[in-house]
């Protein structure tokens, strides 16, 4: 095997371990969207490191559980929308706000080609 690959397999694996790696240790890859969303919430512009890390540990473990969840009900270890909108059925809050967005994403979609047809159709004259 050369060199490279085995550095690249190095990597995968080093990313499969992150799930064992300490809260502590982990990379924060939420922090700067989250210190905006607490300020929107109320909070001060420049919230303690230390609640936007406690918030981010919260998202990663509710992001990390509802996949896993996902994966168990969904089929071939693939998730699709139908499955994470299984889970959380029986939250109206939650419910209503995926499908707010599932219904705004087809619109945008929708609009999106709309105007790409236009786009094309007055290039091509």
């Amino acid at each position: 095997m050369a060199e490279a690959d085995k550095d690249i397999i190095t990597e995968f694996d080093d990313e499969d371990i992150e799930e064992d790696t300490p809260l502590e240790k982990r990379k924060k890859i939420f922090s700067k969207e989250l210190r905006c969303m607490m300020y929107g919430f109320g909070d001060d512009q420049n919230p303690y490191t230390e609640s936007v890390d406690l918030v981010e540990d919260l998202v990663i473990d509710y992001i990390s559980e509802m996949t896993k969840k996902a994966m168990e009900i969904g089929k071939s270890g693939r998730i699709i929308v139908e499955d994470l909108i299984f889970l959380i059925r029986k939250d109206p809050k939650k419910y209503s706000r995926v499908k707010e967005l599932l219904l705004m994403n087809e619109e945008l979609r929708k609009a999106r080609k709309a105007f790409d047809e236009i786009k094309y159709a007055t290039s091509t004259k």
